[in-house]
């Protein structure tokens, strides 16, 4: 991971999410770069588990992150609702918070909670959201719209004409994450096109 994170330093990125305290730590042993950090946890009963609760948010500022990650969409959640959690984080820990919402009444809620961003990292990742293979530039324009806080875009971001129109509509920053850094996937794009095989 340290290695990817100078990769995409060194191409221009302007920060790096990375999940884990170990990935974060050495990440920020070799990039001079705002971390976005989260924890992957699954917890029983729940089906959030992007920095699900206040223990995993407190190992990410721990391990250095400037910026803790959370799943701030209206599914049930360890900490009571996503808006408790993002109360919670700031008093706590004293850490901007990015909200990753599904929808635009998800966004809304979690900039009056308090988020400092909100990112539409998990539309078509949930029920109530439009599944799709292509980035929800939808939300991004909504959120916008409807938001004083800055909009991250994410999600299914795999060409740069579409990291473009994100800009266009006024996404603060946007998150490219399987694009850069999963070579299977990479891979099995370029594959896919290829007649008679499938394979490159």
């Amino acid at each position: 991971m340290a290695a990817m994170a100078r990769a995409a330093a060194q191409g221009g990125a302007k920060g790096i999410r990375a999940n884990g305290p170990e990935d974060i730590r050495a990440v920020k042993a070799v990039v001079d770069l705002p971390i976005i950090g989260i924890l992957k946890r699954v917890i029983d009963g729940y089906d959030v588990y992007i920095t699900p609760d206040l223990d995993s948010a407190r190992s990410v500022a721990e391990a250095g992150a400037d910026v803790i990650a959370v799943d701030a969409t209206d599914r049930p959640h360890p900490e009571g609702s996503a808006t408790e959690h993002i109360v919670t984080i700031k008093a706590e820990l004293q850490l901007p918070v990015m909200a990753d919402v599904a929808t635009l009444e998800e966004g809304v809620s979690a900039a009056e909670a308090g988020a400092d961003y909100v990112a539409t990292t998990l539309s078509g990742y949930t029920p109530t959201s439009p599944s799709s293979d292509q980035p929800d530039l939808k939300l991004v324009d909504e959120l916008v719209q409807a938001l004083d806080v800055p909009v991250i875009a994410e999600g299914r971001y795999w060409a740069p004409e579409q990291i473009a129109r994100a800009f266009e509509l006024g996404a603060r920053a946007v998150v490219v994450g399987t694009a850069i850094t999963n070579p299977r996937e990479i891979t099995r794009r370029f594959a896919s096109v290829v007649p008679g095989t499938g394979r490159a």
